[in-house]
Formats: C-alpha cells, structure tokens, sequence
C-alpha cells in the first residue's frame, strides 16, 4: 500500500493502492503538439492525458455558470461562495435519478453556457483532434454535462455500448471544471483495457438500446416505461474487475485546465465521492467528419436513449 495516499473508494469498495494495481496516468502534454506523437501515444495507452490543455480562467468561466444554476435550484451551501460548489445539506438530488429530467438538465445547462460551448467546440480543441484524425472532424451535439455530489461515482463501462452505432474511431473528451483531489473523486481508466476486445467481445458487441422483442418486458420498453433492460454497465465491482482483467487503475488529481481524452473500448469508471463538494465535469464526442455518425446524439434536440433509438430483435 502506498502509506503517502489517502483512502480512495470506486462504488463503495476500497482500492487496492498498491503499484500493481493502482498508479498514475501518463501524461502527453510533452506530445500535445506532434499529431504523429499523439496518435502513437493513443495506440499505446488508450487514452492522452493533457494537463495545462486549457487556460484555466475559460474553464473558471464556465464553471460560474454550473454553479450559477445550482445555486438557482437551491443546491448550493448558501453560506458559501456558490463558486465552490458546495453541497447543501440535505438538497434534493432526486430528479436527476430519472434519466429524461438528467437529459434536459444536461441540455440546460450545457446550452445556455456560451464558455462551455467555445471551450468544447472551437479553437484549439478542435485544431487538436483535426491534427489527431489527419482530417476535418465532426463532434456529438450532445453535451454530457456532470454534476456530482456526495456518493458513488460511475459503474465501469466502455463508451462503445453507449454511442458505438457510427465511427469505431470516435473518441471521448473528458473535461473537469474543478480541481479535484483523490477524495472529490475524478475519471479512471483501467490499463490496457483497450487491448482486451477478445476478452470483452460479448460485453462490446452489445447496445443499450437494443431489445429482446420476445421477452416480458418488451412491452414497458416500448411504451417508454422503462428506458432500457440493461444499462451497459461492466461490473458494479471495480476492485475484481481489475484482478479478472488485469492491468492498473489509473488516475490523476486533476486540475482546471485538464483533458483526457479515451476511446470507445477503453474500460474507465469514475472514483467516489467523498467530500461536501460537488464535482464537476463533461464529456463530449469527437470523430473524422468522413465517417457514419450515431444519430442518437446529434441534431437540435437528439433523441439519445429515448423510445426512438429502441431496436427490437429476437433472443
């Protein structure tokens, strides 16, 4: 066990810190300029993670607005500066455990957040993944805006089973709008796992919105009862996952400014949340403008994981 680190919980379940099974992510920020260097880098590890990617006052300024709307729902600690995003004790989190409500607030927030949008969809991030693909590139329309409170962080998943119905080279861009400490709890990416399709194949080749037409409760799902039978998640036990699979559980205490950047295969989770703060984060997709697209999140009101994109088939 690494005595220097504090106690770090994924799903409730205490992580193994030895340098085996836990460690750092690389960093690519002495790549971030040298295309060939990135996609060399990615090939290797699944994932770049560059810190300092971001001037750190654009993210200051789309955090304000975050914290702006949760201080507007009454989530904010009134005490405190709503900047810090602190927890109100006892606020109600209860509307975003029903995913419309969750998809809307997303939308709300993400949309009306015009430093988010140029922080996300112009400039040098752009430039970087254009550089990265060798070519134009073309961005989800969704935006999955994150805020996390006290509690368990995500179920390991891969994005594939999510989003996988277009390019197999699209790519997730993980930004944090805050700087986040072991306890507050950031992303983490199994090691290796980009490697492991063989193993995970029948996990990969599945689709949340796929359905068994044939089963008891085909019906719920297609009266829009029940957004889906299985919701993509690997395993609800990050510490034996990573002894079946093999490989380290990587992460970082990250800072304002930061990126990560995954692919679809890569089997990432994200740590608990310890503290009175809430965490703060994004997710958007990236892929070559020449290739098909999943037309669950794109266009002015994208259907995600709604009735629309329900495929029925016979089990």
């Amino acid at each position: 066990m690494n005595a220097t680190l504090p106690r770090i919980l994924a799903k409730g379940h205490e992580l193994d810190l030895s340098e085996h099974t836990f460690g750092e992510l690389r960093r690519s920020d002495d790549v971030a300029a040298d295309a060939a260097a990135l996609r060399q880098r990615f090939a290797e590890d699944g994932y770049l993670y560059i810190p300092g990617f971001f001037a750190r006052a654009d993210v200051v300024e789309a955090r304000q607005h975050i914290t702006t709307v949760l201080a507007q729902k009454g989530l904010l600690d009134p005490a405190c500066p709503a900047i810090e995003g602190v927890k109100k004790e006892g606020a109600d989190l209860s509307f975003l455990a029903d995913p419309r409500p969750t998809v809307d607030f997303m939308n709300s927030i993400a949309r009306a957040n015009p430093a988010m949008q140029r922080l996300l969809y112009s400039g040098k991030i752009i430039r970087l993944f254009e550089g990265f693909f060798g070519e134009s590139i073309r961005h989800f329309d969704f935006t999955w805006v994150r805020t996390m409170g006290k509690g368990f962080g995500t179920d390991p998943h891969c994005d594939n089973v999510y989003m996988g119905r277009g390019s197999s080279r699209l790519c997730t861009l993980w930004v944090p709008y805050g700087d986040i400490t072991y306890d507050i709890g950031g992303l983490m990416l199994l090691e290796g796992s980009h490697r492991q399709a063989e193993r995970l194949k029948h996990y990969l080749n599945r689709d949340v919105d796929t359905y068994c037409e044939n089963r008891p409760e085909a019906k719920r799902i297609e009266a829009g009862e029940i957004p889906w039978k299985w919701g993509g998640v690997l395993s609800n036990n990050p510490y034996t996952l990573r002894a079946h699979l093999g490989g380290r559980w990587l992460t970082a205490e990250y800072r304002m400014g930061d990126i990560l950047i995954f692919g679809m295969r890569t089997v990432h989770a994200s740590l608990d949340n310890q503290t009175h703060f809430f965490r703060f984060s994004t997710d958007t997709r990236y892929q070559p403008a020449s290739e098909p697209i999943d037309g669950r999140w794109i266009g002015e009101n994208p259907i995600g994981h709604g009735l629309a994109a329900k495929r029925s088939m016979i089990c």
